[in-house]
C-alpha cells in the first residue's frame, strides 16, 4: 500500500480505510517490530509483505540496508486484516486481489464495514442486507468486523511507546549472530 495525494483532511486519497479512524499525527510511525506485534504477525511476514508490496509502510519505507520502515495506524490495521483473512484460509494471492478491490471501492464507513469470507473469496459487506444475502446462499462464512479490528489495533498501540528504542527483532538477532 503506498501513500497517495492528500485530500482536504490531510489523508492520502488512495489509502485503504481513511474514514472512521482516530485522528492521529500523520507523521507518527511505528517501527516494524511494533507493527508486527500489534498486527499479530511475525517480523518475517511483515518484511515479506512490504517487499512484495502487499502492505507498504506509508510513513517511511526502507531505503537500503540499515534503514527502518515506519508504519502508520492504517498500515497496521491493514496488516491485522490480512492476518485475519489468512486465518480464515484465504490464500495470500486472493488477499492481494481483495486489498486492491477494497482500495478501488473507496470505503467510507469503516466502523460499519465487515469483510466476509467463505474460505475461497472475500466479500465486502456494508449493510445487514448484504450479510443476510451471503449467508442465505448456504456457504459457511467468516466475518471480520473492521471497526472491531480498528479498536483492537488502537488499544494495542497505546501500550507501545513509539519513541522507545526498538527491541531486537528475530531478523536482526540472526544477522548479528551471523556477523559475530
Amino acid at each position: 500500500m503506498s501513500a497517495g495525494t492528500p485530500d482536504d483532511n490531510g489523508f492520502a486519497v488512495d489509502l485503504l480505510f481513511t474514514d472512521g479512524l482516530p485522528q492521529l499525527d500523520p507523521e507518527m510511525g511505528y517501527r516494524g517490530t511494533v507493527a508486527a506485534k500489534a498486527a499479530g504477525i511475525t517480523y518475517r511476514q511483515l518484511d515479506y509483505w512490504a517487499r512484495t508490496e502487499l502492505v507498504v509502510p506509508t510513513i517511511r519505507d526502507a531505503k537500503g540496508s540499515g534503514s527502518q520502515r515506519l508504519y502508520g495506524f492504517r498500515d497496521i490495521l491493514v496488516l491485522k486484516l490480512v492476518k485475519r483473512l489468512l486465518d480464515t484460509g484465504i490464500s495470500l494471492q486472493q488477499i492481494r486481489v481483495a486489498v486492491e478491490q477494497l482500495r478501488a471501492a473507496g470505503i467510507r464507513d469503516l466502523a460499519g464495514t465487515t469483510l466476509m469470507s467463505d474460505g475461497a473469496s472475500v466479500y465486502l459487506c456494508t449493510s445487514n442486507d448484504e450479510v443476510i444475502d451471503l449467508v442465505s446462499r448456504g456457504q459457511g462464512v467468516f466475518g471480520i468486523a473492521v471497526g472491531k479490528v480498528l479498536r483492537e489495533v488502537e488499544s494495542t498501540l497505546v501500550e507501545f511507546d513509539p519513541s522507545a528504542p526498538d527491541p531486537v527483532d528475530e531478523l536482526a538477532a540472526r544477522r548479528s549472530r551471523k556477523t559475530a
